[in-house]
């Protein structure tokens, strides 16, 4: 049974998130592999009130960073870890095919090469949550993915939960001190 949009935005609103994280790696269920140094700190956030069943932040988070490479992003409130999303991500449902290693998501605008990981619930079998992928075999509504850039695919052999989503993921890789922006970030649920 689904939630009605008016009962996710009220589960949405009863989130408190009050400071968002960088990540050089998957946090997990903790917030693990928070980066440091570089004058980084984590920083103040606000989300606006829900809407149509998804809570957005009310405006663009700079972070100081120093050397090293951002992969994901976390949310917390009152120091308790709240939850991730890869940098520069847009989570998707996807349906796979163990029987041929398919990943379907109409329309999801990924190329051959690009990184993506899989999150959240139960994943497919023969992926790891949270690792980084290559896409390849990529058709406008379909892709392979595979453990390294060019490399096979990877043998899928059973579905994920319908709690998992895919998602774009960009390594943002930084040789100094630096600013890393978030200029935009939507929290949802899904059902």
């Amino acid at each position: 049974m689904s939630l009605t949009t008016i009962a996710r935005n009220q589960a949405l609103d009863a989130i408190g998130l009050d400071s968002m994280s960088l990540h050089s790696a998957f946090p997990g269920a903790t917030g693990a592999n928070e980066i440091s140094g570089g004058g980084y700190t984590r920083q103040a956030c606000t989300f606006n009130a829900s809407s149509g069943g998804v809570r957005t932040v009310s405006a663009v988070t700079n972070f100081s960073v120093g050397a090293g490479t951002v992969r994901w992003a976390g949310l917390w409130g009152g120091g308790v870890f709240k939850g991730y999303s890869p940098n520069g991500g847009s989570p998707k449902e996807f349906q796979v095919d163990p029987a041929t290693d398919v990943i379907s998501v109409p329309s999801h605008g990924y190329s051959d090469g690009e990184t993506v990981v899989f999150y959240g619930g139960v994943i497919p079998t023969g992926l790891v949550e949270g690792t980084i992928y290559y896409a390849r075999d990529v058709t406008t509504n379909t892709f392979k993915v595979a453990a390294t850039l060019g490399g096979l695919p990877v043998d899928i052999t059973a579905v994920a939960a319908p709690d998992c989503v895919v998602s774009r993921i960009v390594e943002s890789t930084y040789g100094g001190a630096d600013t890393h922006t978030i200029n935009t970030w939507s929290v949802g649920l899904v059902f």
